[in-house]
């Protein structure tokens, strides 16, 4: 009997990162990595150009448009695509956006090796595939957080990228490094959520930004793209 290799593509800016998660993938039975990009047009130009994965594992802070922008274009691109986000932020804090946007779910990267098999093979199942405790989340902020996610519901993905981190402390050039943008574009965004959330000062939006994180999200440590690798490497 000849078992079905389950193809995989990678999207992710952080080579170490691809190389771990390709080692993992590829010594479990039944899974193969097809092809890699580091950014959305990379992501784009391959997958138009060979036959479509079984899934394709899209982290979240891409250089330019971002993950979750980029998981929009595919589902329209190529609707049967399965599509599972991958990333450092916090899933409480992203999980219902990629959702929305067309993926079958949301881990992050701190997961362990064993779960994050068994997310993947979920996602490979058409199940939604999320850490434990993120679908019961994602159910209480449907029906009771409303209100107080409003006020930031006009912020584009990246500017919510972009108010966690101010919201974890840290400055534009930090921010600029862990997104891979330009410190001018950091600010650009700085300007639009001040513009969007009615803010004057910047101090005023570190505090919000704050207060925000602390009410949304589960305890992790601070966004470092080298931690990622940890959870991945064999």
């Amino acid at each position: 009997m000849t078992t079905h290799t389950q193809r995989i593509f990678l999207i992710d800016d952080h080579p170490v990162f691809r190389h771990g998660l390709r080692q993992l993938l590829e010594a479990e039975s039944g899974l193969a990595v097809c092809g890699e990009a580091e950014d959305a047009p990379g992501a784009l130009e391959s997958l138009r150009a060979h036959d479509l994965p079984d899934l394709a594992l899209v982290d979240v802070s891409l250089p330019g448009s971002g993950g979750i922008d980029l998981v929009r274009r595919l589902r329209v691109l190529h609707p049967t695509l399965r599509c599972l986000v991958v990333s450092m932020h916090d899933e409480h804090l992203y999980a219902e956006r990629a959702v929305r946007a067309g993926a079958v779910g949301y881990i992050t990267k701190a997961l362990k090796p064993k779960a994050m098999i068994a997310e993947i093979r979920k996602a490979l199942r058409g199940e939604l595939a999320f850490s434990e405790g993120t679908a019961t989340a994602l159910l209480r902020s449907a029906y009771g957080g409303e209100r107080r996610q409003s006020r930031y519901a006009n912020l584009s993905d990246r500017e919510l990228e972009v108010f966690e981190l101010i919201g974890r402390g840290m400055k534009a050039g930090a921010i600029s490094q862990a997104l891979c943008i330009s410190t001018k574009t950091v600010e650009r965004h700085q300007a639009g959520i001040k513009q969007k959330l009615g803010v004057a000062h910047s101090s005023e939006l570190r505090r919000i930004a704050a207060i925000w994180l602390s009410e949304s999200s589960t305890p992790r440590p601070q966004h470092d793209p080298a931690h990622a690798t940890d959870a991945v490497l064999p």
